[in-house]
């Protein structure tokens, strides 16, 4: 059986960095490093030349930023999977990659795992939201013009799940949530499993926003 190789341009203006990201994508059976850009003018150029499945882009960067570069790759290789890379504090930027074309972001300090995942995720044209999404971050992507991949059919969540999605979409830990209704921790965790699967999302990310997407939760800022 041959595995699907996924091959990924890399771009960030820190060497160090990218140096970094693509030892540890490298070591991935199915993850093919074919390139690295310094800056979004040479990004453009390589994708033009290698015609990857993924790109990983910082947002901040010399000579063409990302969110400017993500708009040309959007339009020119729509099936490109674009992943924005950010620090903590660029809530705004994050909003412009994914309306600019972007299928999803992580901030620059997710771990490992997370990283490989969203690779996996948006070379199936999937959206990924990085676990360490803030609640505010989260509002902002819901209220922004990016699409999300909703099923045709939504589904329908009774009384006891809408009431975790609004302790979920208020931060509430599985254990918080378990003591205010009064239900074991393992139980809120499975309820939790079949909401994410209800709405088809990776994680507690993509909860709050599909929860204030569909009007399922108001948030308070």
């Amino acid at each position: 059986m041959n595995t699907r190789i996924i091959k990924v341009i890399i771009a960030d203006d820190h060497e160090i960095f990218r140096d970094g990201l693509k030892l540890m994508l490298q070591k991935q059976p199915d993850i093919e490093v074919a390139g690295e850009a310094g800056d979004g003018k040479e990004l453009i150029a390589l994708v033009k030349e290698i015609l990857p499945d993924v790109v990983i882009t910082d947002v901040k960067m010399p000579t063409l930023d990302g969110v400017t570069a993500t708009k040309h790759l959007t339009e020119h290789y729509p099936s490109i999977g674009i992943i924005a890379l950010t620090m903590f504090d660029e809530e705004d930027l994050i909003v412009d990659m994914l309306e600019a074309g972007a299928k999803g972001y992580l901030l620059k300090n997710a771990d490992k795992t997370e990283i490989i995942e969203a690779v996996h995720t948006v070379a199936n044209n999937e959206p990924h939201y990085c676990r360490l999404t803030s609640q505010k971050l989260a509002s902002m992507v819901a209220k922004s013009r990016f699409q999300l991949h909703l099923k045709k059919d939504k589904p329908e969540f009774n009384e006891r799940e809408k009431e975790i999605i609004q302790y979920i979409c208020e931060g509430l830990t599985n254990k918080e949530i378990g003591e205010k209704i009064f239900l074991s921790v393992r139980t809120v965790e499975g309820l939790r499993l079949k909401i994410i699967e209800k709405m088809d999302v990776k994680n507690t990310a993509g909860i709050i926003i599909y929860a204030i997407r569909e009007h399922l939760y108001l948030p308070k800022i």
